[in-house]
């Protein structure tokens, strides 16, 4: 059964066609012989009663700096659309939150991957929090004296914006660091949320794993080991991919977590897991695909497609 497929995402031209996770579906996508669409979040509308789009038809290809072909722009009526991909990376700011409003506006009957209304609703830092017994101790906090007393009883922390992405803002406080004030004045300058200090790891010298859950299954891992001298292991700032295998605890957090990313339509997951403790659950442009593909050759974009061709049948 082809489908209809759009994509919203950052610019296609610009992807890492070797990395990007996006780029990897949409390639399925066309080899499965669905329609490909791509639209950047700025070109979303709403006018009276339907959810549009100025979007252009891709064709894509495995050719570095000649991936994609464009179409002429055209303006698509999403609520005439099979599938729509909610892609964009973060930061999860006003203008990802409004891009979800109206995208709930067409799913179902539009499906809309990962459901909007849950990605909205469960970002990725807070959504842990409904499984303290598998995180290390967390706070969410504004309070500088709030923030110093967690730091106080933990001693090493690592501080980040609540809702960034990529390794950005990411800062460990040791036990003899000074800086909290000086970061607590930094990031409240700039926004007016809160921030999130989680303990310190210390097994995340040997990776921050990255678990591929399709439709609440884990379907694989990469290890993300930071570069010498880093604390974060993000690829987007030098962390190394590395093939490694599922432990039992890694299944373990899986089995939790995976009935409620069913339950709330959330079809392509990646988790982070340091040592035994699940730190955060990737909802709105998880990546991995690709060096999951390359480690053990399980092709997770396959599988994601299998996954939603089965719910389109059905509905």
């Amino acid at each position: 059964m082809a489908l209809r497929v759009a994509f919203q995402m950052d610019p296609i031209e610009a992807v890492n066609i070797d990395g990007d996770s996006s780029f990897r579906i949409a390639l399925e996508a066309q080899a499965r012989g669905h329609e490909v669409y791509v639209y950047t979040p700025d070109k979303l509308a709403y006018r009276e009663g339907r959810v549009l789009a100025l979007a252009q038809k891709a064709e894509l290809r495995r050719v570095k700096g000649d991936h994609v072909t464009l179409g002429p722009v055209t303006e698509l009526d999403l609520g005439e659309i099979d599938v729509v991909w909610l892609r964009q990376d973060p930061p999860f700011d006003m203008g990802y939150i409004t891009t979800t409003h109206l995208l709930d506006m067409i799913h179902p009957q539009t499906l809309v991957v990962n459901d909007p209304f849950w990605v909205r609703n469960y970002p990725e830092k807070l959504l842990v929090l409904r499984f303290p017994d598998l995180t290390p101790p967390t706070m969410i906090a504004r309070d500088l004296a709030t923030i110093r007393a967690f730091k106080a009883q933990h001693g090493d922390v690592i501080l980040k914006p609540l809702y960034g992405n990529g390794g950005a803002g990411v800062f460990r406080l040791d036990p003899n660091d000074r800086n909290l004030a000086s970061l607590h004045e930094l990031f409240t300058g700039i926004n007016r949320e809160p921030l999130i200090v989680q303990k310190y790891l210390p097994a995340v010298s040997k990776g921050d794993k990255r678990v591929i859950l399709v439709n609440g299954e884990p379907i694989g891992a990469i290890n993300r080991v930071p570069a010498e001298g880093e604390t974060r292991s993000n690829m987007h700032v030098g962390g190394r991919a590395e093939k490694v295998e599922l432990t039992a605890r890694d299944r373990e957090i899986c089995a939790a977590i995976g009935p409620l990313l069913r339950e709330k339509g959330q079809i392509f997951v990646g988790i982070d897991v340091i040592g035994d403790w699940l730190t955060e659950i990737n909802l709105t442009s998880p990546t991995g695909l690709q060096e999951l593909e390359r480690f053990d050759g399980t092709n997770g974009a396959a599988l994601i497609w299998e996954a939603i061709e089965a719910k389109r049948a059905a509905a």
